[in-house]
């Protein structure tokens, strides 16, 4: 039912799925591309970028956090996920009517039963407690990729009673769909032995987290079945592998928030993989792991090999705050690779975006080859 969908890779993964950067093009760049070759970052501005391949224009398009949009999102298309031709803005957000008021992130677009779904989040209009993130998540519609897209609901998808943010749509194969989203850190202090530590050395009196949740989604998008289930949060022991990595925003002194956030879930033979961002995400520190499990709502175990996507400043690169990715496939299925943003020095505060490919390796590692700044082989054959 549900096949056409979203893209099916031949090892078994099914997903779904601005101005220049602020840089000077190095002056070889002409010639690597003729050879070939192309070199992150690329040349759009874009927060969360979220990469669909659209098989029947046979055409990738980028949706993602700003990018030139007024309160609402553009999008990009491409073909060879390298040179990418800006479409305009797809999505208007606060009209008259909608459900959503200012702060439009993540986007994410779902190509179902030939209409195009865009999840979101945006501040809710309604707001009787005046809180300061008010976040929910939505759903829009469009007849094509490039919209335009139109709230299905004046009203959020649902409402977990508190902020959300960060919505990601796994599709099953039975036609069963799941949503995931991250519980904003806002008003959200938890106990841990980092928060414990950090009041000690008189730097945070409190430590406030976000946390990835998982729950079933309607059929026809209109709202969730049961209960969401708790999926990912930050260490609460420092001893836990996963700690040092996860706290870096909390021990270098930067805010008084872990996050886990920015979730992409696939599956890869009989395995779930889930994708997340944790740290700062307007810092250096904003990194990426991912955790597996044997159902879409887990358990899930976090990966040794986390985090498998950082900063490389310490390393002699230039690039940081490395984070909130999708992936991205070659239409056969047999090429994977990681669409995230980061900065470098010459963007600077800007976030630019990186593609770098990324492989499951036999033992079940996930592995991403970046940041990179160094030219690499074209990603695709140039149509």
């Amino acid at each position: 039912m549900w096949r056409k969908s979203y893209l099916v890779l031949s090892f078994g993964l099914a997903i779904t799925s601005c101005r220049p950067a602020a840089q000077t093009e190095a002056p070889a760049q002409a010639e690597v591309k003729a050879a070939g070759v192309y070199q992150n970052p690329l040349k759009v501005q874009f927060g969360d970028p979220y990469v669909l391949y659209d098989a029947p224009r046979q055409m990738y398009y980028m949706y993602g956090t700003g990018g030139g949009a007024k309160e609402g999102f553009s999008t990009y298309s491409s073909r060879d996920l390298v040179n990418w031709k800006n479409e305009g803005q797809v999505f208007y957000g606060n009209t008259p009517g909608s459900w959503d008021v200012k702060n439009f992130w993540a986007p994410e677009v779902y190509r179902v039963k030939d209409k195009y779904y865009m999840f979101y989040s945006a501040d809710w209009r309604h707001n009787p407690g005046n809180e300061e993130e008010n976040f929910r998540i939505g759903v829009a519609v469009a007849d094509q990729p490039t919209g335009p897209f139109k709230n299905l609901s004046d009203k959020p998808i649902f409402d977990p009673g508190y902020p959300i943010i960060d919505a990601n749509v796994y599709f099953e194969p039975n036609g069963k769909m799941y949503l995931y989203y991250s519980r904003c850190a806002y008003e959200h202090p938890v106990e841990s032995e980092v928060a414990d530590w950090a009041k000690q050395q008189g730097l945070f009196k409190e430590i406030e987290e976000s946390w990835v949740y998982g729950v079933e989604l309607k059929p026809d998008f209109s709202g969730v079945i049961g209960e969401p289930v708790l999926l990912l949060r930050p260490p609460v022991k420092m001893n836990d592998a996963q700690a040092e990595w996860e706290s870096r925003s909390v021990t270098s002194k930067e805010v008084n928030r872990r996050w886990t956030e920015g979730s992409y879930t696939f599956k890869h033979g009989n395995t779930y993989y889930m994708m997340y961002s944790a740290n700062y995400f307007g810092g250096k520190n904003y990194a990426v792991g991912y955790a597996t499990a044997q159902h879409p709502l887990g358990p899930y175990t976090k990966a040794a090999n986390n985090p498998v996507l950082q900063k490389n400043t310490e390393q002699g690169g230039e690039v940081t705050g490395t984070g909130h990715n999708s992936i991205a496939t070659s239409p056969d299925g047999k090429q994977l690779f990681c669409v995230y943003h980061g900065r470098t020095t010459a963007s600077g505060d800007e976030r630019v975006v990186f593609i770098d490919p990324m492989k499951i390796q036999p033992d079940g590692r996930l592995v991403v080859e970046g940041p990179s700044t160094t030219p690499k082989p074209l990603p695709l054959a140039r149509k």
